[in-house]
């Protein structure tokens, strides 16, 4: 089986052909194809190349399967005795992306 870790967006994801993993916000629309080219590490069988920092050539493709917004979280300050009290929401923006090949 094929395995690799990609980096995007400043995280990492453990990914294998045919995963689904949401990742921060790409451009491009529903059914746009994307290429992660930052692999930092490759297992293809019994060979395994680490990257240093990235393994030369290797590449991930995938397709983009939605474009949208995580659940609210909701940040409250407080300080107590001096009537201090701040809220806030926030939602991160994400795209949804099925991994369809890796080219190790």
């Amino acid at each position: 089986m094929n395995n690799a870790i990609i980096e995007t967006g400043g995280l990492q994801f453990a990914v294998a052909e045919g995963y689904t993993i949401d990742v921060p916000l790409l451009d491009g629309n529903v059914g746009d194809k994307v290429v992660f080219d930052r692999v930092l590490f490759a297992a293809k069988d019994e060979n395994k190349l680490v990257g240093a920092p990235t393994v030369p050539e290797a590449r991930v493709e995938g397709e983009i399967m939605a474009q949208g917004r995580t659940e609210k979280v909701n940040v409250f300050h407080f300080k107590k005795r001096t009537t201090y009290r701040k809220k806030a929401g926030h939602r991160q923006h994400y795209t949804r992306v099925k991994i369809t090949g890796l080219a190790l």
